[in-house]
């Protein structure tokens, strides 16, 4: 048996490793190969003379690390250019399987760009950015089948008016068989990996058996290198044999095309015995025979073996074909209890029986007879819940085992631990790379635009997708316009899974390549909102734009979202520019998800959680106030503001120039823009730990009919942000000096403080009064009551802080020995913005807070009233700088990012997340991330906020 296993093996070692087109290799040489390419390039319409020797790409494979292959190797490509005359251009890789220097010897330019070809030939799907328009592309798309994840691909070979020649439709013309297929070299890999998976999994069971001697799959340089190593295991098997616990170890094979013809090609080097069905029931009364000890038992079976008609009968392969319904799966009775290891390569869809039932595991592994049976898996064929119901995704090779413990309802990766092993690679070919790399009018599926003849129904499947259009149906593209405080966060999620790659793209391209270098799969771009086509090339490649730029910038790139059938997220409030962009934003199909951040963000999560609580019961929200602040943490709050900047200071003060309007106990109130910090609730009392005051937040009216509530029933509807008591009384201060202006005419360039002051105040110097005379000159100037020596002397220290005391005046001379001067800005708050940012930032060991209360008034049905609240206070992690502002902005935004990218979130438009498809998940996995709100609730009005928050 072994000496006929050796035979099958140096048969196989014989044979030629096979290129894009081996079979047409063999048969008529390099120019048999070419015939396609050269009838593609005759055909290209910018082909000037059709005698010149074409000009063959051969893309760098990227779908993912272990992707090694090569569409022609360099015998081939060495073949190519001898024959035809043909000129070809190897992208370079550090990781490909034959090395550049192999290339270059054959003849071939190493070349990144390869606009230049007229055939580019990869092996794997080609992102979406990578594709150059008007070209001919031949790879494996996986597009021809129609599967709704692929078909955002196909649509971009449309657009770009691609010809993709897929080598699935390549067949000789004769035979019709297809000439270049993976299915036997996955075979190869998954049985190689399923054989070193069973060897771990019995180790952990407590026993050594041959098989810890294989190596996965991608270890062995070529198939030559596999042979050797199972000479050696089967060697083993016969010299000292299988532990006898476990046999008779029977494998199991589904399926009789190429994937399990190549599981079996490997098997067959071990020393094995092949059984029928009808033996299986005499295994166990003949277990502890000595000749199971030293040879595999393998089992092939057939869909006549493991169904049986519902009604009775005999098997009818033409009735099962045509009628499945009438059929079951018996194969959890008749041969699963039999069996080690099951090696799954059979082709099903969803109108057969599966094989396997989760059921039917769970009831295999309830059995303590059977506790060595069923030990692993190896599903080739690799579809997800289909013949294997608990078959639940795909494994990786980084990663290519998992558990089922069906009796637990548990999935998991504890190789100690109960389960059955599944390994399902779904890219398995990958592993060999030196092996598996790889009549003409049918292999087209798209040219020019238009789809292919053979293949226009996939209309209907691109019609399902609507607009948008996803970037790569591989790896998902986020498009991350900023590069600021709060972005660290945001992309620390999104890279923290192997499917996403993020491009940061900024005015300051140092600090977006900085940021950049932080995290995997994470690059860096120039960006200039203002240049639409700039824009538009960043945009189309991605598939989730994340706008992480100023407030006013936002809707430049919503439009270019729009435009490219993008969606978008952005922390800002909706402004009346965005708000107008709704129409065009569904009539594309198009997500714009606003104000999710922190506040506005989650504050409207939580909100919306309580209010649609209270009206599945019946109840009636009476009276909602919302307060949130970022601030600084209690113990470093060491200045005369109270306050340091965890995101942009100019954010911060322009927010205090808003106007606001709120309803109060029954009472409307409104404040004028520029008025807030002179109207402010002087006592806040949340919590007692805490000297809150604050600020009334722009529009809180409008609130009621966002949160759909009645403003007309309320008492109160009311939304705040939190500062510490004295930070409004000294803000104002600098409004009326003038250093919160954002009108052109107070743009400062200032070289002294002495200079500043002039500028701001629009005095002569010799208005500017030194040493105390300075204090009396500020308390003049604001035309403040005797009795404000207080805040004087504060705003004295705040100046001192800011580095802005005139010179000569006490104090100058403090802790900065250069001041922040000179300084030139546009206008006085944007000097007083990046005075504020040098001097009020967060130095090391500081951190930050945020404080967000929810209180909401709720009339219940039997006439009682409640007070629920909901709040969350969270800290900046001090030890590793990262903000709790930058992670309760940044984290939000990046959930609702993933879920755009995971298409859980349907509706289209301008949109906020107050909708239960994106708040119910969010807070969910803002909880994962620890980011948890507490939930109290009081009994009686009187206990409301309403009435104790006082109010300038």
């Amino acid at each position: 048996m072994i000496s006929a296993a050796l035979r099958a093996r140096a048969a196989i070692a014989a044979t030629p490793a096979p290129g894009l087109s081996a079979t047409a290799l063999r048969r008529a040489g390099a120019s048999r190969v070419l015939q396609p390419l050269l009838h593609v390039k005759a055909s290209l319409a910018t082909q000037a003379a059709a005698a010149a020797p074409p000009v063959i790409g051969i893309r760098r494979e990227d779908k993912n690390r272990w992707e090694r292959r090569v569409a022609l190797t360099p015998s081939h490509i060495e073949k190519l250019i001898t024959e035809t005359g043909a000129r070809v251009l190897v992208q370079p890789s550090n990781t490909r399987i034959f090395n550049n220097a192999s290339f270059e010897k054959a003849g071939a330019v190493i070349e990144e760009d390869l606009s230049k070809a007229d055939v580019i030939l990869g092996i794997k799907e080609v992102p979406i950015s990578k594709m150059i328009p008007d070209k001919t592309y031949m790879l494996f798309s996986h597009t021809h089948k129609g599967q709704s994840y692929n078909m955002p691909t196909l649509q971009a070979f449309l657009d770009k008016k691609i010809r993709l020649m897929d080598y699935e439709l390549l067949a000789d013309p004769a035979t019709k068989k297809r000439l270049v297929l993976f299915g036997k070299y996955a075979g190869y890999a998954g049985m190689i990996d399923g054989l070193h998976g069973l060897g771990q999994r019995m180790l952990a069971l407590g026993y050594n058996s041959p098989f810890i001697h294989m190596g996965q799959a991608h270890v062995y340089p070529n198939l030559e290198c596999v042979y050797t190593k199972l000479s050696h295991v089967a060697e083993i098997i016969s010299d000292q044999g299988l532990p006898e616990p476990f046999t008779p170890m029977v494998f199991t094979f589904t399926g009789s095309g190429n994937v399990t013809q190549g599981a079996r090609t490997i098997f067959d080097n071990l020393p094995h015995q092949n059984i029928t069905v009808d033996e299986l029931p005499f295994l166990l009364r003949d277990r502890y025979n000595e000749r199971y000890r030293t040879r595999l038992l393998a089992l092939q079976v057939g869909a006549q073996d493991y169904v049986e008609r519902i009604g009775g009968g005999k098997y009818d392969r033409s009735e099962y074909r045509e009628h499945p319904d009438r059929y079951r799966s018996v194969f959890a009775q008749k041969i699963a209890p039999y069996t080690s290891m099951l090696v799954n390569g059979i082709y099903w869809e969803s109108k057969y029986p599966r094989l396997m039932t989760t059921k039917d595991l769970a009831d295999i592994q309830r059995q303590r007879n059977l506790k060595r049976r069923m030990l692993a898996v190896a599903d080739i064929s690799c579809d997800i819940g289909g013949s294997l119901e608990f078959m639940s995704h795909a494994s990786t090779i980084d990663s290519p085992f998992f558990y089922v413990d069906a009796v637990n309802g548990l999935e998991h990766r504890d190789i100690e631990k109960p389960g059955v092993q599944i390994n399902s690679i779904d890219n398995l070919p990958t592993e060999l790379p030196f092996e598996a790399n790889p009549v003409l009018s049918r292999a087209i599926i798209c040219e020019g635009g238009k789809l292919a003849k053979p293949h226009r129904h996939l209309k209907k499947n691109l019609a399902e997708m609507g607009t948008i259009k996803v970037a790569n149906s591989g790896k998902k593209q986020v498009l991350l316009a900023g590069s600021g405080m709060v972005s660290q966060p945001l992309v620390d999620y999104l890279s923290s899974t192997k499917d996403t790659e993020i491009k940061i793209a900024s005015n300051d391209l140092n600090e977006a390549r900085k940021l950049a270098h932080q995290f995997p799969n994470t690059s860096a771009a120039p960006l200039d909102v203002e240049n639409e086509k700039a824009l538009d090339n960043l945009v189309s490649d991605c598939d989730v734009v994340v706008s992480l730029v100023p407030a006013h910038l936002h809707p430049h790139l919503a439009r270019a979202a729009i435009r490219n059938g993008k969606h978008m997220v952005t922390a800002s409030y909706i402004s009346d520019e965005m708000q107008g962009l709704d129409s065009q934003a569904r009539n594309a199909s198009v997500t714009i998800l606003n104000e999710i951040g922190l506040d506005p963000g989650i504050d409207h999560c939580s909100a919306m959680k309580i209010i649609d609580s209270a009206k599945s019961r019946g109840s009636k929200v009476r009276s909602f106030i919302s307060w949130c602040g970022g601030l600084t943490a209690p113990e470093n709050s060491n200045n005369p503001l109270g306050y340091k900047f965890s995101w942009s200071p100019r954010g911060v003060m322009t927010a205090g120039l808003n106007s606001a309007q709120f309803k109060i106990n029954g009472q409307l109130k409104t404040i004028a823009k520029g008025r807030l910090f002179e109207n402010k609730f002087a006592q806040v009392p949340l919590f007692k730990g805490f000297a809150f005051e604050g600020l009334a937040n722009r529009d809180s009216l409008q609130y009621a009919g966002i949160y759909g509530l009645q403003l007309a029933e309320m008492d109160t509807m009311f939304r705040g942000t939190l500062r510490y008591q004295g930070y409004s009384a000294m803000l104002d201060c600098f409004l009326r000096l003038g250093f919160l202006s954002l009108d052109s005419a107070s743009a400062i360039d200032a070289n002294t403080p002495e200079d500043l002051w002039c500028q701001v105040l629009g005095v002569e110097k010799s208005a500017i009064a030194l040493g105390d005379g300075f204090k009396e000159t500020i308390q003049r100037r604001l035309g403040l009551p005797a009795g404000s020596e207080a805040l004087v002397e504060h705003l004295y220290k705040e100046c001192e802080e800011l580095g802005i005391l005139p010179n000569g005046s006490i104090g100058a001379k403090y802790k900065y020995p250069n001041p922040q001067l000179p300084i030139a800005a546009p206008t006085s708050l944007d000097a007083f913005s990046q005075l504020l940012q040098k001097a009020h930032k967060f130095e090391e060991g500081e951190r930050d807070m945020v404080c967000l209360f929810h209180e909401f008034g709720i009339e219940n049905p039997d006439g009682t009233y409640d007070v629920e609240c909901s709040s969350l206070v969270t800290y900046g992690d001090n030890e590793t700088g990262e903000t709790a502002m930058a992670r309760t902005v940044g984290i939000p935004a990046a959930i609702a990012t993933r879920l755009l990218l995971e298409n859980k979130i349907k509706t289209t438009g301008v949109i906020r997340p107050t909708i239960p498809e994106i708040y119910q998940p969010l807070i969910e996995r803002l909880e994962q991330k620890g980011i948890v709100f507490s939930e109290m609730t009081r009994r009686g009005v009187h206990s409301s906020l309403q009435h104790t928050m006082s109010w300038s």
